[in-house]
């Protein structure tokens, strides 16, 4: 049993929404990366429904271009969590905290 692109479509959008309302409710980092990942989670997965419906309506001829962009953007979360951990690292050391209100202003 498939499950329909309609319904993959809608958990792309609940996902996305809580990576959105987590970005900009919470103050902490880590938690903004968290975020942040999710909604290209909920991208890949845009990508995924949209080429299988591709696939689905040219009569089982597979669309490849839905795969290749969710690589792509697994690529730049990965590339964005290592540089945003990294960044995080460093603002620990200084502040001595990860929280997002006391260190707004990048001053010491």
């Amino acid at each position: 049993m498939s499950v329909p692109p309609s319904h993959l479509f809608g958990l792309a959008a609940v996902l996305f929404s809580i990576g959105v309302a987590g970005f900009f409710l919470r103050r902490n980092v880590i938690v903004v990366l968290l975020c942040i990942e999710l909604m290209l989670n909920a991208a890949n997965l845009t990508f995924l429904a949209a080429s299988r419906m591709h696939t689905l309506q040219n009569g089982g001829v597979p669309d490849r271009q839905g795969p290749i962009f969710a690589i792509f953007v697994i690529v730049v979360a990965a590339i964005e969590a290592a540089v945003g951990l990294a960044l995080v690292i460093a603002l620990y050391r200084n502040k001595q905290t990860v929280s997002l209100d006391e260190v707004a202003e990048l001053k010491d």
